[in-house]
């Protein structure tokens, strides 16, 4: 048995859907270090699973640099003061790019990931992910048709 990409996209929105409800649960019920660590490891992985809804056939490796380099370089970015300034502005900016830099949020980016590069791995084993089909028309089908 295997995946369509648009399966894989869907399995991934219900992946971040899933991931928003732990982080805004733990928030909830707990505060200081754990909310904190586990605010940023939960970021990562939703940046993964946006990774994977982007880019459906991607391998969990590629997806896992793609989803740890992406907040690493956000991370770095916050250095420049610009997502403060954007972050004082906005909720939405606040809560994609944070507001200043935590060189201890480099470490947890790969805690958020590497658990789902393994699922995933698995997943793919499993039911991999079928290359011929796409969520879109095929251009050249579509000439041969006519």
């Amino acid at each position: 048995m295997s995946m369509t990409p648009r399966s894989v996209r869907l399995l991934a929105l219900a992946a971040a859907v899933l991931i928003l409800a732990v982080a805004l649960g733990i928030r909830a019920l707990s505060d200081g270090s754990l909310e904190q660590h586990s605010g940023t490891a939960l970021y990562a992985s939703m940046v993964y699973a946006g990774v994977l809804f982007l880019w459906p056939r991607m391998g969990p490796l590629p997806a896992g640099a793609i989803a740890v380099g992406f907040c690493w370089a956000v991370e770095i970015f916050q250095l420049t003061g610009i997502p403060a300034a954007l972050s004082a502005r906005s909720l939405l900016a606040r809560l994609a790019l944070g507001v200043q830099f935590d060189p201890t949020d480099l470490a947890w980016y790969p805690v958020g990931v590497v658990p789902l590069v393994a699922l995933h791995w698995l997943l793919r084993a499993r039911f991999p992910v079928r290359r011929g089909s796409s969520s879109l028309p095929d251009s050249s089908s579509a000439t041969q048709r006519s």
